[in-house]
């Protein structure tokens, strides 16, 4: 494994389902709760964290995540966390990464839309100039926030719609927070031309992810491993070649799934579902995009060849447009070759 891990190490990446706010490292999150000290239960001690970091559930996870949104409480704080999560991403070899960013949180938190798009957009041309990193945005509606989250989220990405905005997409808990509700939201998206990425399967059912197709127009599934317990949803995935967006550590971590010898990447790929690999929130996780690599390795039994056909996957998922595509399967073509 040694081999393949500084294979992967150096292997030329996309990455298509990482959180804006949960991509902040220990580092970048201690410095923000110790500017705000008082007045956040989050350590300002980087070591700390894990601990702070160690989530129950799935709700005890989405509460501690909104209490590291709560210490981004003006553009600087913004435009800092942005640029950092680039520095990081170019670490592990990321040519290009959808950050999923929720508007919504800051801007009711004071920040106003303006100055957060001004501030993402200023940490994205840096990061393309400095790292090297194309960052492209997904603007998701917290579902839990309920349909106000919605129409303030569909406002902000029609009246600002930043450069680097690219799709729509919907993410929070799935439990009690159907699908179909925000069907007006994502038809009015995608008919600006906004791409339809919703989170859907990773704590309920395969008929989330049904109602993620049919009422929401999905074009690729955040998660959407439920789908592992429905063959005839296998093979609709498979057939129309909609991808799904794993993160396997993410469900261990939330407790989506028992443990990783239970995860049903597996049986997705044996099924024949275009699959990515991703890594989500991942210092909240304790993981990288490597790691995840790594993971899916042993999972799916991959060699050198395998994991680059995964680096591959996330690239034609994308929605990089055909000639920055096949620039970056040119690479990783030429770092395989190697």
């Amino acid at each position: 494994m040694t081999d393949l891990t500084a294979f992967i190490a150096g292997l030329p990446k996309a990455e298509l389902h990482v959180h804006h706010v949960g991509s902040a490292s220990p580092r970048i999150v201690a410095e923000l709760a110790a500017r705000h000290e008082g007045s956040t239960p989050v350590p300002a001690d980087p070591a700390a964290l894990a601990d702070y970091f160690a989530f129950r559930d799935f709700g005890h996870f989405i509460e501690v995540y909104l209490s590291v949104v709560d210490l981004i409480r003006d553009d600087e704080d913004v435009r800092t966390l942005t640029y950092e999560i680039a520095r990081e991403l170019a670490r592990g070899q990321v040519r290009y990464a959808e950050l999923t960013v929720t508007p919504y949180s800051h801007v009711r938190r004071g920040i106003p839309a303006p100055a957060f798009c001004a501030a993402i957009e200023d940490a994205r041309r840096a990061a393309a100039a400095e790292f090297g990193v194309e960052l492209r945005w997904c603007f998701d509606i917290p579902g839990e926030a309920g349909l106000a989250a919605a129409e303030e989220t569909l406002r902000i990405a029609l009246d600002e719609r930043p450069d680097g905005l690219i799709s729509f997409g919907l993410g929070g808990p799935e439990v009690g927070v159907p699908r179909p509700q925000f069907k007006p939201y994502f038809d009015k998206a995608r008919a600006a031309g906004l791409h339809s990425v919703p989170h859907a399967g990773e704590t309920t059912g395969p008929e989330t992810v049904w109602d993620a197709l049919r009422e929401l127009g999905a074009e690729r599934i955040g998660h959407g491993i439920a789908a592992a317990q429905d063959p005839r949803l296998m093979a609709y995935l498979a057939d129309n070649g909609i991808p799904l967006e794993v993160c396997p550590t993410s469900n261990v971590r939330t407790r989506a799934v028992p443990d990783l010898a239970e995860h049903p990447l597996p049986a997705l790929v044996a099924a024949g579902v275009p699959v990515t690999i991703n890594s989500d929130d991942p210092p909240m996780f304790g993981t990288t995009l490597e790691q995840e690599y790594a993971v899916a390795a042993r999972l799916l039994e991959l060699d050198e060849a395998g994991v680059a056909d995964l680096a591959r996957a996330a690239v034609e998922a994308s929605f990089l447009p055909p000639a920055g595509r096949a620039a970056l399967v040119s690479e990783i073509d030429a770092y395989t070759a190697q």
